[in-house]
C-alpha cells in the first residue's frame, strides 16, 4: 500500500470533530478574553503591575496543571478528562464575571488557565494514542495552527462585541460559549475508543506517565543541554507569554479603548497564523535555527520598538507596527519548541526527556508575566519592554552557540 493511499485512508475528518473542533472552539474563547485581562484588573483598581501578575495567573494556572494532568487522563481517560476540564473552565468564566475585586479575579484567571492546561494534556494524548505515528507531525502541526486561528478570531469576535457597546465583561460569556460548544462537541460524538485504534505499542497515555515519573531522572542526566538549549528555547516562550500580557498592558498606558486594543491584536494574530506553515518549510529546509533565531530577533526588535515610542506623539501608530513584528515573529518560529524538543529527545524513549523540555520551556513562560510586573514596579513599562528585548537576544546568542546542527537521529 503506499503512502498516498495510506492518506487518503486515514480518517481525518472524525479526528477534525474529535479534536479540532473543541480545541478551536476553546482558542477562540481563550483568544476572546486574554487581551482584556489586565483592562478588566485595572477596572477593578489593579495598577500596571498588579494588572501583570493577575494576567500572570493565566500561565501560572497552566503550569501547575502540566503536574496533575498526564495522571488525571491516565484514570478517568482522555474524551472525560476534556469534558471535565471544560467544566473547570465555565466555574472559572463565572468567577471572573462575578470578580469584585482584583484577587478574586487572579484567582478566577488561575482556575482558567487549570482548566486549559488539564484540556491541552488530554488533546495531546488523545492524539498521540488515535493518530498513527507516520500522520502524528501533520496531526499536530495542524493543531498548532488551529489554535493560533483561535488567537486571531477571539480577540476580533472581543472587539466587535465591545464595539456594539457591550461592556468589557462580556467577554467572559464569549469564552463560556466557545466552552460550551467544546463540550456539547465532545459530549456528542462518539467516545474515539470505538472509533479509532490505539496505535501501538504505546499509548498517549502511557507517554504522559512516563513523561512525569522519569521528568526529574532525566532533568538531571540532560543538566547541560536543558541549560544551554533548554533555557535559550525558554527565553522564546518568555518572549511569547510576555507579548500576551505586554500589549494589552501597553494599550492601556497609551490610552487605547477596548475595541482598538482588541481590533490591533487580533490583526496581529492574523498575521501569526498566517505563517504558520511558513515555519515549518523554513525548519525542513533550512534548518531549526534559521526559524528560531529570526524569531527571537524580530521579538526583540519589537519591544524596542515599544520601549522607544512610549512618549512619542505617534505612539499609537508604533503600537501597531510593534504588535506586528511581534506577529510575524512569533509566526516565524511556529512549532519550533515542540520540533527543537523531539529532535533532542532518544528516540527509543523520547516521553521522559518531552516532560522536562516541557517544564523548562513552560517555566520561562510563567517568568515573563511576573518578570514584567516586577519591572514595571520598579521602573516603567518601558524599561519592561526593554529588559524582554535583552533576553530575547540572549536566548538568541545561547542557541546559536549550542543548538546543533542536525537533528539527533
Amino acid at each position: 500500500m503506499s503512502g498516498l493511499d495510506q492518506s487518503e485512508r486515514f480518517p481525518w475528518r472524525r479526528i477534525a470533530g474529535a479534536a479540532y473542533v473543541p480545541t478551536a472552539a476553546f482558542a477562540i474563547g481563550e483568544g476572546a478574553v486574554i487581551p482584556y485581562i489586565p483592562l478588566i484588573a485595572g477596572d477593578l483598581g489593579a495598577t500596571l503591575a498588579v494588572a501583570a501578575i493577575v494576567a500572570a495567573m493565566l500561565t501560572v494556572g497552566q503550569l501547575a496543571g502540566d503536574v496533575p494532568g498526564g495522571s488525571v487522563v491516565a484514570r478517568f481517560g482522555e474524551r472525560p478528562t476534556m469534558i471535565g476540564a471544560g467544566l473547570l473552565v465555565l466555574v472559572s468564566l463565572a468567577l471572573a464575571f462575578f470578580s469584585t475585586t482584583v484577587w478574586m479575579l487572579g484567582a478566577a484567571i488561575f482556575v482558567l488557565g487549570l482548566g486549559h492546561a488539564v484540556f491541552a494534556l488530554a488533546r495531546h494524548a488523545f492524539m498521540t494514542t488515535y493518530v498513527p505515528l507516520r500522520f502524528r507531525a501533520r496531526a499536530l502541526s495542524t493543531l498548532g495552527g488551529i489554535f493560533r486561528m483561535g488567537m486571531f478570531v477571539g480577540p476580533l469576535i472581543g472587539s466587535a462585541v465591545l464595539g456594539l457597546g457591550f461592556g468589557v465583561s462580556s467577554v467572559w460569556i464569549i469564552c463560556a460559549i466557545g466552552t460550551i460548544v467544546a463540550i456539547v462537541v465532545l459530549i456528542v460524538l462518539p467516545d474515539p475508543s470505538s472509533v479509532f485504534e490505539r496505535t501501538p505499542p504505546t499509548t498517549g497515555v502511557l507517554e504522559l506517565r512516563s513523561e512525569r515519573t522519569g521528568i526529574w531522572q532525566v532533568v538531571r542526566r540532560s543538566a547541560r543541554v536543558l541549560a544551554t538549549v533548554g533555557v535559550g528555547a525558554a527565553m522564546l516562550a518568555l518572549a511569547r507569554q510576555a507579548r500576551n500580557v505586554l500589549l494589552p498592558l501597553w494599550a492601556i498606558s497609551i490610552g487605547l479603548d477596548a475595541v482598538t486594543t482588541g481590533l490591533v491584536i487580533g490583526i496581529a494574530g492574523g498575521v501569526d497564523f498566517a505563517l504558520f506553515f511558513v515555519s515549518g518549510w523554513v525548519m525542513d529546509r533550512f534548518g531549526r535555527l534559521w526559524s528560531v533565531v529570526p524569531s527571537l530577533a524580530l521579538m526583540a526588535a519589537s519591544f524596542v520598538m515599544l520601549a522607544l515610542s512610549h512618549d512619542l506623539d505617534a505612539a499609537t501608530a508604533w503600537f501597531v507596527a510593534a504588535a506586528l513584528v511581534m506577529a510575524l515573529g512569533n509566526g516565524l518560529g511556529s512549532g519550533i519548541l515542540m520540533t527543537l524538543g523531539a529532535d533532542l529527545a532518544d528516540p527509543r524513549h523520547p516521553a521522559p526527556f518531552l516532560g522536562a523540555w516541557r517544564l523548562t520551556t513552560d517555566t520561562g513562560g510563567a517568568v515573563a508575566p511576573l518578570l514584567i510586573s516586577l519591572l514595571i514596579s520598579i521602573a516603567s513599562i518601558g524599561w519592561a519592554a526593554g529588559g524582554l528585548a535583552a533576553l530575547c537576544l540572549v536566548g538568541a546568542g545561547m542557541l546559536l552557540r549550542w543548538l546543533p546542527r542536525k537533528p539527533r537521529s
